[in-house]
Order: structure tokens, then sequence, then C-alpha cells
């Protein structure tokens, strides 16, 4: 395919040179109609390219094609059989995947370490789930996706299962072995999911981690927000094989999105892949040259530890994405969420994650030598000023055994039925019927059905206390716990 071309931003382009002007909405009427305060802040073209996808951008029945062509770009470019853009995040696509796969079989193997978004999916979709284990860093606290080998093992426990889910990279930007888990999966004639909303930029540079498709995975779902230049909401379904029904994928996506789809949000998936297709090789390998530079120069920084050969290995990880610069500062003493709260009010910066010992920097394509530069400043001067940090609270830390609680009802039985609140004491031992989930990375440590202990409520409660963040607790104080009546 003509990889030069941007239909959607073409057909955008068309739009504006034509005078096109549409008594629908959006009511703002390309922004004529948005107060001017507003537009002192957003400026007005993105009021103009706000228009309708459908008796808009195209016609009211879609014959020309701008979003269906787009797609199959897309496929091309990375080598899957079809691709489906959505513009309400990875958050949706992972649940319409999940959907589209399960229905009647013994629930769907999903990995412990999954994002709150997959939980949701299991909750709207009726699921049970069949915990994956993920590996496990006792030291460090930090777990890793999970091997073929407990993949294999989980099948073997559950071998009426639907399919198998996976995240991978993590938030951590660990990746697992996908050629391995997918060759499991094939075996049973069972598909694999991929959630791998961090791994939009995997096919364009032959020094990243192997991504999902190539890895012979099903079905994955990316994010270009996160790794590539598209506005926040964009990501892509991309399927592959015979194991999924793609009639049944596109319906249950269907069900679940919006029927206004935001066409800036379309626009930039399609640019941005024809810039992939054309630059990214070039433009990735810049971005892990300068990432590899910034950890160099990180690794000067008295007590904090760049995390990369630690995170990989037999019991680790399978591989890497060096753009994502994960930094330990357990050996200064002091938190990430310090760290983090730090920089963002000392120096204006903002880190992609943080934790009670790490912190993340994600590196991208945009990024140069000035703004890698802005970031080595700041985190030199946060090491300076962390010699007069209070200690931070301590965090109860319990190991994956004791994280792993005992699933006793369907999460939707358990969110959906009666419930009722209780005394943090009072809840070890009642089935939780909410999530709670510290942020980032947003994986839930309490899911809707699981049998609280007084481990997790210890972790939770005392993780808030040292500065984690929950914004999912019925009682953001977490004095009381949402449980099954």
């Amino acid at each position: 395919m003509d990889q030069s071309q941007a239909p959607l931003l073409e057909a955008l382009a068309d739009y504006h040179r034509q005078g096109r002007y549409g008594f629908t909405p959006p009511g703002h009427r390309q922004g004529r109609g948005v107060d001017q305060r507003v537009v002192d802040v957003l400026g007005i073209e993105p009021f103009r390219d706000d228009v309708l996808a459908s008796g808009g951008l195209d016609d009211r029945r879609s014959r020309g094609g701008h979003l269906s062509r787009a797609e199959e770009l897309m496929a091309d470019a990375v080598g899957a059989e079809y691709a489906f853009f959505s513009t309400c995040g990875s958050s949706l696509s992972v649940k319409a995947a999940m959907m589209a796969v399960a229905g009647g079989g013994d629930g769907l193997l999903v990995t412990r370490d999954s994002h709150k978004s997959i939980v949701a999916g299991l909750i709207f979709g009726g699921l049970q789930p069949r915990w994956i284990t993920p590996q496990w860093d006792p030291v460090r606290h930090l777990s890793h996706p999970p091997s073929p080998q407990q993949v294999e093992e989980a099948w073997q426990r559950h071998p009426d299962a639907d399919g198998a889910l996976v995240v991978s990279p993590s938030p951590y930007g660990t990746c697992a072995d996908l050629s391995g888990i997918a060759e499991i999966c094939h075996r049973r004639g069972k598909p694999l999911i991929v959630d791998e909303a961090w791994g939009a930029h995997l096919p364009f540079h032959q020094d990243l981690p192997t991504w999902a498709m190539d890895g012979g995975a099903d079905v994955c779902v990316v994010s270009v927000h996160k790794m590539g230049m598209g506005f926040e909401q964009g990501s892509v379904f991309h399927v592959q094989g015979d194991l999924i029904d793609r009639d049944r994928l596109s319906a249950c996506a269907d069900l679940l999105m919006t029927t206004s789809p935001n066409v800036l949000v379309y626009s930039a998936i399609d640019g941005w892949r024809r810039q992939m297709v054309e630059r990214g090789e070039s433009l990735l390998g810049d971005a892990l040259h300068l990432a590899s530079s910034v950890r160099a120069s990180l690794a000067e920084i008295p007590q904090v530890d760049v995390m990369e050969d630690e995170l990989l290995g037999e019991q680790a990880s399978h591989d890497l994405d060096r753009l994502q610069v994960l930094l330990d500062v357990s050996a200064t003493g002091t938190s990430g969420y310090q760290a983090n709260d730090w920089l963002r009010e000392h120096c204006r910066i903002d880190v992609g994650m943080s934790d009670h010992r790490r912190i993340l920097a994600t590196m991208s394509t945009a990024d140069d030598g000035d703004s890698a530069q802005r970031l080595l400043d700041a985190l030199h001067a946060w090491r300076e000023a962390a010699e007069d940090f209070d200690r931070p609270s301590a965090i109860h830390l319990p190991g994956p055994d004791e994280l792993q609680l005992e699933t006793v009802l369907l999460p939707r039985d358990a969110f959906f039925g009666p419930t009722e609140m209780v005394p943090a004491a009072d809840a070890v031992g009642r089935v939780c019927a909410e999530q709670i989930t510290p942020y980032p990375p947003g994986i839930p440590a309490a899911i809707p059905g699981e049998r609280l202990n007084d481990t997790v409520v210890n972790y939770l409660r005392s993780g808030l206390a040292a500065g984690m963040n929950l914004p999912d607790a019925t009682d953001p104080s977490l004095e009381c716990f949402r449980v099954v009546a």
C-alpha cells in the first residue's frame, strides 16, 4: 500500500478547503461559539478540527472510506491482518478483546499484574478470572511478566479456559516471552490477547522488544498516546490468524465505544503511522541512543540505581524497552513518591511513575538533548535536596503469595451485588466489592470478588500514609472498605 497517504488527515484538509459547515454537533461550529477565554488557552485549531466523523468528515454512510483506509494502512504498516481504531483508549480496547474471546468456557487466563481496565473487562463481561501469577523479585519488590512455563501451568490447571491475556510491556518497560507464550496457547487452539498499551512503537525499530504480532499474538491493543505521537485516548486493535472472530470483536467494541469518535484522535493515529513508516527507524534509533546516554549520566548520581540488567533473566523479564528509564532511589533513604512530588514542585518536571522506591522517566522520539539535560539537571538537584527529606513512612510490603487473594465470587457479582461499607479492621475476611488500585501503574491490589486479608489491608493503608495514590477507593482515607453485604 502507499504508506505516504494519510486518508483521515487528507479528508480533514479537504473538509476545510471546501468550506463545509454542519448544522449538526459539535455545537461550537468549528469554534465559532467558543468563549474567547477558552480560545486564549486552547487556541482555535482544536475546535476547527473537531467535526463529526460520519455526516461531517465523511458522508452519513461513510462512503468515502477514510477511516477504513486508514485502518488498512495501519495493518499493512505493522504486518497485522486487520487494525481497528478506537478513540476511547486501550482501556476500552482490551475490554472488547476480552469479551470477544471469552464466552462459555472456563473463564480467561489473566496475569494478576493486569491493569485495572482488564479487571473492568472481567466485571462487564461477567468473566471468571483464572489468575497467572507473575514472576516476582522479592528483593526489589517488583513483579515481572509471566514466563511461558507459568502460562503452561495455568493452562494445566484450567484447560477449558477460553484464552489467555498477558500484559507486555509492563508499565516498567519489562516484556514477556510472547513467542513462547503464543506457542503454548496455540498448541491448545486457544487465542492469546496481549495488552500492549505501552508498545505501539515496537514494530518500527529492530532494537526494540518483539512486538505482539511478530510474537504470534492473535489480538493486541496498543495506546498510540503512550509511546507514539497521538492524542490521549488513541488506541488500535491489531488482529491476525483465525482464532479471533473479527465480526464479534467489532461488535463488542461497538457495544462499548462512543458513537461520537473524536476526529482529532483518529487523524493523529493516521499521521503517526505515516511518520513511523517513513522515519521511524531513524527517529527511534536516535531516541534509543539518547536514552542510553541519559542512563549513563544518571548512573553517576550517588545511591541511584539505573535498573537495566537486573530486570532481565530466566527468573525475570525476557526483554526490556530501554526508552523506559527506571530508577531505584531506595538507597537514598527516601521514596519514589517524595522524588516525584519534589521534581514537580521545584523543577516543573513530571515523571511517568513512582512507587515506594522507584521513579520512571519515559523517553520518546520527541525528546532531544535539551529535554534530556533538563531531566538530568532536575534529578541532580533532587538528589542534593533529598539529603534533607524526612524519612518516609514505612510500607508493609507483602510477598506475592500474600498479595494473591482468594477469588470467591465473580467480579461482576461482587461489584453489582448488595454491598456495605465496613471499618478497615472488620474488612479482613470479607469479600471485596471494589477495585483498590495503586496508581500509577494502575494494577489493582484488591479486586471485586476477592477475600480481603490483613496483609493487603495493611499494605494499602500503610502505602496511603507513605504517599501512595489510590484514586478509585470508595473511601479515599481507607478508614472503611466496600465489601459484599
